[in-house]
């Protein structure tokens, strides 16, 4: 099925009856030189992972070969394994489970496993010096956490002043508790209305100097958090989680106005997809730092909810789209214009009895140099992985 009859795409994942994808749009799935693409390799993408299950872990190098390289059982369809290179070390690491909790692997190409954090990483800094880690068994979104984190029975975390974001060395290992629930309630402006809901942490995202940290604190009052919608407050946070607040309340996320986040072009920007004057989804940012709240539109978008990522060198914007009528579409948004240019149309028909969770978004990501562009699709008929050069 053609894509594009303009822009010339590439399959790179091998042709065979596996499942192939890296997942989320807001981290950089290659190496330093932009050579080797980090990928899962699965049996199935019809329902959500059970606990035992596992996926492949290798990399891709353009050619269409798949070369395997570790084994994982902590991964979901919408967020991999979190897989992630260490800029500058050769390395990448992975979360897996280690018999008794979740916990992130260092692999070091040619050589293998070379150690291990001790919890999770969620997402690094762009510097390679930082982790985020997170309790994923507390995301009731089960394609966005894994089967051997199972749900907790309390309904909030047991002790609110010693969990919470926590800040992981990438060298020498060391982890400290960047900001506790306990901090996080105290910021809230809505603090009435946790007392008896669940909450939970995730989007986990280093800005593009790798000095402050933005995160969602989210909270559902029903056990299904999938059957009725949940309550979203952003906050930003420094390293050492100083000047932690609570910069997008409830009120801008009501009834689906913004659909996704991600940092902007400089050290305090923040880049949403909001619809927050009626007309349809717009690429909107603002400064974090400045009060009152100010934004400013960007972009049109193309009128439905979007991942949305700036390029390397801030210049071009990368916008999917959901399925809509079978079919979802990846424009490139010029910033300095707002034009935008169809890059592609990719046909998305799940199988029937696929459950929500496990959908194939695009999510498109960048390469270092800005020169090529990967996504997820499922339009052949499995999961695979798509390639771009501009």
């Amino acid at each position: 099925m053609c894509i594009s009859k303009r822009f010339l795409w590439k399959k790179i994942s091998p042709e065979d009856e596996k499942h192939y994808f890296f997942g989320y749009y807001d981290r950089c799935p290659w190496n330093d030189d932009d050579s080797l693409h980090l990928c899962l390799k699965v049996n199935q993408a019809s329902r959500l992972p059970v606990k035992g299950e596992t996926a492949e872990i290798g990399v891709l190098d353009g050619s269409g070969s798949f070369e395997h390289l570790a084994t994982t059982r902590t991964w979901c369809h919408q967020q991999g394994a979190m897989e992630l290179f260490l800029p500058h070390r050769n390395q990448f690491i992975y979360n897996d489970f280690d018999g008794e909790k979740v916990v992130a692997r260092i692999y070091e190409m040619g050589k293998g496993i070379v150690g291990k954090y001790n919890r999770g990483i969620y997402t690094i800094s762009p510097n390679g010096r930082f982790g985020i880690s997170l309790d994923f068994a507390r995301i009731p979104r089960r394609g966005y956490s894994y089967a051997e984190a199972p749900l907790p029975d309390d309904v909030h975390p047991k002790n609110l002043d010693h969990d919470g974001l926590w800040l992981v060395d990438l060298v020498s290992g060391a982890e400290k508790l960047l900001v506790s629930y306990s901090t996080m309630l105290k910021k809230h402006p809505w603090r009435y209305s946790c007392e008896d809901v669940s909450f939970w942490l995730n989007h986990a995202i280093f800005n593009c100097d790798s000095s402050r940290i933005l995160w969602l604190f989210r909270q559902h009052t029903q056990a299904n958090v999938l059957g009725n919608w949940w309550h979203t407050f952003m906050y930003t946070c420094d390293l050492e989680g100083r000047d932690t607040a609570c910069v997008l309340p409830e009120t801008y996320w009501h009834s689906g106005a913004i659909s996704h986040q991600i940092w902007g072009r400089t050290p305090h920007e923040i880049l949403v997809d909001a619809n927050w004057d009626g007309t349809g989804n717009h690429a909107v940012v603002f400064d974090e730092s400045q009060r009152p709240f100010l934004a400013k539109k960007i972009s049109e978008s193309h009128g439905g909810m979007a991942h949305m990522v700036f390029s390397p060198d801030g210049t071009k914007l990368l916008a999917d789209s959901y399925p809509v009528n079978g079919k979802q579409q990846l424009d490139l948004i010029d910033v300095a214009t707002g034009k935008m240019e169809q890059l592609g149309v990719f046909a998305h028909q799940q199988p029937k009895g696929t459950v929500a969770e496990v959908r194939c978004d695009l999510h498109p990501r960048w390469s270092h140099d800005g020169k090529k562009i990967t996504v997820d699709s499922i339009h052949s008929g499995k999961r695979a992985v798509y390639l771009l050069k501009l």
